[in-house]
Order: C-alpha cells, then structure tokens, then sequence
C-alpha cells in the first residue's frame, strides 16, 4: 500500500494546472479527472475525498471507507489517518505535491497469518509534470519503520531505522521519460524462523546492516502510455466491454512499446551479518544489481553480484579449506539477443478475447520458434572470484542450436599453485584433502599456462553432447541413431594435433 498508493495517484494527475485559482470548480474538474484512472466508485463511496485546502487542492485517501467496500474475514485494528496529498497548480503548468504520508500509523491484522505494519515520521514533497506523467523532482523521508509476520510457518521481524530518497525526471531524447531514484536507509534488522518441517529445528536467523540504498534509474520509459492503459483498464473492468474495446486496447498496447529503452536496479548492504546459533556470516559490503532493456529486437538482461570481506566460522570448513576460501567475488551474467519486440507485436496483434484461450497454443509454439531463431543467449561476462593467494576469472556463452545447449567457457587462474601445495600439505593427514588432491592434479593437467604464468582452461561443451578442453577431447560426442544403426561421431570429431592450430592463442578470460 505505502508503494502502490502514491504510484497510481501520481500517474492520476494527467491533467493540466489550472492558472492560480484553486476554488471548489477546479476540486470538481480534479475530481472528474481522477475518476478516469481510480474509478468513479472510489469518489462516490469517500475512499478518495478532493476538497480546496488554502491554496492547495487535498486529496485524501480514507483507509476506513476502503474496508467498507472490502470487508476482511480477519480482524483488523488500525490506526490510520486518511492519507493525503496537497497539490498546489503552478503558473507553468506543472503541480507542488506535498505529503505527511504516514506520521505515525499501524496496521494489525488477527489470526494465524496476522500481520502488524507501522511506520513513523514519512513526508514527501515533489514537483509533478503532467506532460511527462513524472516527478520531475521529489524528496522523501521516513523516522522508522517495523513489520511483524505472524505467519506460523515464516514468522519474520523487521526494523528500519531512518530513512531518505530522491527522485527527479526529464523528457527523453528518443521519447518518454528518464529517471533517477536513490533511498538510503539506516540499521536495517530482518530476523526469521527458518522451519526445517516436521520435528526438525526452528532457527531464527537474524540479518542486520548498518546502512542500505538502492538506486533506479529508467531510461525512455513510457509514463504516458502506462497511464493511457491504466485509464482503460479502469473504464473497460467488465468482461463484455473489454472484449468490445480489444482494438482499442491493442493500440494502445503498441503505443507503450517498448515500455522503456533500459531499467536498472542496484541494491546496496554494508557492513552486512547474517547471525544464527551455527554462527555469523559477514560480508563487508554487497551489492545486487539488475539491468533490463525494453521491448526490442535485440535486448539483454545483465544481473551483477558485488561482495566483498566474506569471513564464514571456521567450523564449517576444514582447516586446509579456510585459507582457500574467497573472499571476494564480481559475478556479472545474463541474456543476450532476446528478441522481444517481434513476440510482444505479433502477439498483440493476433490475441483474440472472444477466444479462449486468446492465443491458440499452435501460435505459442511459433511464437517461440521465432524467438529461439533469433539466437538467443546466456551470457557470462568477465566475472572475478579470488582471495590473497588465488584469483579465478571467467567469460562464457551459451546459445541454443536445434534446442540443445552449446556453450563455451574460459577460466583463467592464477596462484593454482597455491591451491595445489594447500591441498597437498593438507592430505598427508586429513582424508578429505586426499580425496581432492588427484582431482586437483588432474585439472592442472588440462591447464594451458599463459605468458603471465596464469592457468587458462578454454572448455567447449557442444550440442552434440562432446566436452573439450583447450583442444583436448575430455568427452566425445554422444552417439546417434540413423535407420536403426548406432554411428559413434567420434570418428568425425577433430582431435588436437598438438599444433595450436585450434587454440585461442592465450585470449584469456580477461575483458
């Protein structure tokens, strides 16, 4: 609620500003306009109130009228005063939104699953542009905020302390509207039971950081669009009206594309803990990040993991282990060549609402023959594991030739040495490091040694079910049937001669 409601009441103001008069005329002509994206009901019922306070229209949400119109099996107690924005025209068109969002307010929902939400001390104040759809610029902050889940299979406690976030919006170059969100937020404490079921134990697990932002930016997001779409869902809601109005849908649809050129999300913990009764895991500083293009002929998602000091208990690994345990690791991985525009646009086009289903599975089935044409991909970029004695990069691919997976990988390593003598001292007393010593071996015996003294395998996994390692058949291809005879493609596969002829000359799984 304290996310959705605001969006939507935002992508409400679609209107313009009306000079400087704020009278009773112009709360009715708001009134009349928001009606279009929230629904007349929401007016007429008094879940949302629009009256003239100062110079400055108040629209206020009234919590206790929406549960009216929605009665709840479970018990609910709250202590919530109609949320409310007061937006005031300005002389170029656009509106000031301001907002004690939530000074101080509960919610507590009974019975087995209940839940119990407040939050103190949350105001925004923003400039809204109604040609753009956006804030142009806002700023928000929170004093606290807790959560607790009764839920008996995953109760959760969580706590934030103060919190801040800004935003601010401009028109696209190519259309639409770019973005840029930042919240940072204090002494974040999430606590839950993890339950292993049955008469297993019930392990609470605490995970706490000092300080945690995120960041969001949008590039040529289509805020007009959305909100073209969000005014004909709230008129077309019946089943016979949208199936009279498909066309106006899909137009409306195919406007939106694609969506937005690019969206990227990063989430940053420091100082992050994670403290149960096996021990503590800590990680300096972890950060997540998601990147995804809009609806094109060639998109890519990228999904980038940051984490940096990593100390584990001791406990959980064997002694010769602790010292070959990273302790940072760069992952950055995801698709590439995703064609995505083509589906979304023939599937808009062909989607038939008087049909059920609207799209026949034959047209699912072409739909993604067509996307696999494209030759997608899954990608794992220049991505970095080490520790003070070991560093591993790696790079690789995979696409999806008739349906089999076919991928290619290159692992560089440097101080492998350092692995090899840790697991050598280690086997001449403890079982387990024997055990993994061979295998240690044999890997360095695949390895390539690079001019830098590196260890690079280049690992060749094709569709037809064959492994090979810098050149080095390690698996053949599987066998095949024709006509009822097993033929061995071992016969037709190149073996490496020993004259480099194949390799890679040493790339290397740097960028």
């Amino acid at each position: 609620m304290k996310r959705v409601l605001p969006f939507v009441l935002a992508l409400a103001f679609g209107m313009p500003a009306w000079g400087q008069t704020v009278d009773s005329n112009g709360a009715k002509r708001l009134s009349d306009d928001l009606s279009r994206y929230v629904g007349r009901k929401a007016l007429d019922n008094g879940i949302l109130k629009i009256s003239v306070d100062g110079d400055a229209y108040r629209i206020a949400f009234d919590f206790d009228a929406l549960l009216k119109m929605n009665p709840s099996k479970d018990a609910l107690t709250f202590n919530l005063a109609p949320f409310a924005l007061l937006v005031k025209p300005r002389s170029d068109g656009s509106w000031s939104v301001s907002s004690d969002l939530a000074p101080n307010a509960f919610l507590d929902v009974e019975g087995p699953r209940g839940v119990r939400f407040s939050v103190s001390g949350s105001a925004f104040g923003g400039i809204y542009d109604p040609g753009l759809a956006a804030f142009t610029s806002g700023v928000g902050s929170m004093a606290g905020m807790k959560v607790i889940s009764r839920d008996p299979k995953k109760p959760m406690d969580l706590s934030i302390g103060a919190g801040t976030s800004t935003l601010n919006a401009s028109k696209a170059a190519g259309g639409g509207v770019d973005f840029a969100m930042t919240q940072t937020i204090a002494d974040f404490v999430e606590t839950v039971i993890v339950d292993e079921g049955g008469s297993g134990p019930k392990v609470p697990v605490t995970m706490k950081s000092p300080k945690v932002s995120v960041e969001v930016t949008g590039n040529g997001v289509r805020t007009k669009a959305f909100l073209d779409l969000l005014g004909f869902a709230v008129a077309n809601q019946d089943e016979a009206s949208l199936k009279a109005n498909q066309a106006h849908l899909k137009s409306l649809l195919t406007s939106a594309l694609p969506l937005w050129e690019r969206l990227e999300e990063t989430y940053r913990f420091e100082g992050l803990s994670f403290a149960s009764s096996m021990g503590s895991f800590e990680l300096a500083d972890l950060s997540a990040t998601t990147g995804i293009d809009g609806i094109s002929g060639s998109g890519k998602i990228d999904y980038r993991i940051k984490a940096t000091g990593l100390t584990v208990p001791q406990h959980f690994l064997p002694s010769w282990g602790v010292a070959l345990l990273p302790t940072d690791v760069e992952l950055s991985f995801g698709g590439a060549n995703l064609d995505l525009d083509s589906m979304a646009k023939k599937a808009i086009e062909a989607f038939d609402l008087n049909e059920d289903p609207p799209l026949s599975d034959e047209f699912g089935e072409a739909l993604v023959a067509d996307f696999m044409a494209n030759n997608p991909k899954i990608v794992l970029r220049h991505s970095i594991v080490k520790n003070g004695n070991v560093e591993v990069t790696m790079k690789g691919e995979m696409t999806f030739p008739d349906k089999k997976p076919d991928a290619t990988m290159t692992v560089d390593v440097a101080g492998y040495d350092k692995i090899v003598q840790a697991v050598q001292a280690a086997a001449k007393t403890d079982p387990q490091a024997a055990q993994v010593l061979p295998a240690a071996l044999a890997v360095k015996g695949f390895a390539k040694t690079l001019s830098d003294g590196r260890l690079e395998w280049v690992i060749d996994a094709k569709a037809d079910g064959s492994v090979v390692v810098n050149g080095a058949m390690l698996k053949p291809a599987d066998a095949v049937q024709d006509d009822g005879d097993i033929i061995d493609p071992n016969d037709a596969t190149d073996q490496d001669d020993g004259s480099g002829e194949n390799d890679n000359g040493g790339a290397g799984a740097k960028p």
